[in-house]
């Protein structure tokens, strides 16, 4: 199973010191700490995406692009690529340049971000938000698969005999996964596709997740991709984590006070009771996230929140470690104990993808359908 860290990369004040870092810095600490969880062992570092403050993960593709060229082993992703407001091309092109360039230790997971006002910045229509990622996934798909595309839809120009450039690594487009917090639609897309479906539940009680993740795993079965056990899950979490519980929960508790998502809220007793997020010892964290595979069966991907609030960087880094340590090797044993041989114990990786492909003998197909059957469009 696979274990890492994903950014939201706001700049928030450090409620404790007053200070806040610039832009600059904080692009530079978030950096550091992709790199010290590559260093520490973890499988996953995550970037979302924003074109607002207070954050700063506007480009996606630039940040994870260096990273490749800076870290190891760890696969780098984006727990959001705004599926609706990028032009699907662009989408196409960046993500099959970044898997070229990782040589394959990269992933992505499209969404549709958590800010209404991105859809006019970018001149599109909120209100046709879920068509948009429909629409614009399917062309995205078509792209990587197809050398020559000709494609019409209803949200950007046609294209005629169109190749997106590069095409990608060994002929197998990037592993994709469609990140929802409450939305069926998204969920059945994941499903339709044959793709990851991660629910970032740090918001929402266990029950919501169970369900979301429920309806993926029965529709991934109906579509044919595999018994609903093999469907590719991914969780979000949150956690802080000190030696002593009670030290955890006073160091944090200014941050989470003053965080601008959920501060001047719930108490984080109350939060912490509905939610995933968990503050407390190693163990604690361990005996809360263990229980997860209880309400959502063995999944592959679990991803947590830990750079936000305002919290400093050394602190940031001091949480990576403990996760790596103390927290990480636990919940990876718990969770491969009972997992049946038959359910994928992480997502496909590019070589396993590829060694699937030319056993089926598709890549580098140049097949195209004549009509999408999700999407009803031409292509």
């Amino acid at each position: 199973m696979q274990f890492g860290i994903f950014t939201v990369s706001d700049v928030t004040p450090d409620p404790t010191t007053g200070t806040t870092p610039d832009d600059t810095q904080r692009v530079r600490d978030i950096m550091t700490i992709a790199e010290h969880a590559d260093q520490a062992g973890l499988d996953v570092f995550a970037t979302g995406e924003h074109h607002n403050p207070p954050f700063v993960a506007s480009s996606p593709t630039t940040m994870l692009g260096y990273l490749a060229g800076r870290t190891k082993q760890i696969t780098l992703s984006t727990s959001t690529t705004l599926i609706t407001t990028n032009d699907p091309v662009r989408i196409a092109e960046e993500y099959a340049m970044l898997q070229v360039i990782s040589d394959g230790r990269m992933d992505l997971m499209m969404g549709r971000g958590n800010t209404g006002p991105v859809y006019p910045w970018f001149g599109q229509d909120i209100r046709q938000g879920l068509n948009l990622a429909v629409e614009n996934y399917a062309l995205v798909r078509q792209l990587w698969e197809n050398d020559v595309v000709n494609w019409q839809g209803r949200f950007r120009t046609p294209l005629q005999g169109f190749t997106s450039t590069p095409r990608p690594l060994d002929g197998v487009a990037p592993f994709v996964w469609h990140g929802s917090i409450r939305t069926p639609e998204i969920a059945e897309q994941a499903a339709y596709y044959g793709d990851g479906f991660f629910h970032n539940n740090i918001f929402w009680p266990i029950q919501h997740t169970e369900q979301m993740v429920g309806l993926y795993r029965q529709r991934f079965e109906h579509h044919g991709h595999g018994s609903a056990d093999q469907a590719i899950v991914g969780l979000g979490g949150q956690f802080f984590a000190r030696k002593n519980s009670q030290d955890a929960k006073n160091e944090f508790r200014p941050y989470f006070d003053n965080a601008p998502v959920y501060g001047h809220g719930p108490s984080m007793e109350d939060f912490t009771e509905q939610t995933p997020l968990t503050v407390g010892s190693p163990q604690e964290v361990i005996d809360r996230y263990a229980a997860m595979k209880d309400h959502v069966g063995h999944y592959q991907r679990q991803l947590f929140l830990i750079d936000h609030a305002g919290l400093p960087l050394k602190t940031v880094l001091e949480q990576i470690d403990v996760l790596a340590e103390d927290i990480v090797p636990a919940l990876r044993k718990i969770n491969d104990e009972g997992r049946p041989a038959h359910v994928p114990s992480n997502p496909p990786s590019h070589a396993e993808r590829v060694a699937a492909a030319r056993l089926a003998g598709v890549v580098g197909s140049d097949h195209v359908a004549a009509v999408d059957e999700f999407t009803g469009a031409s292509v």
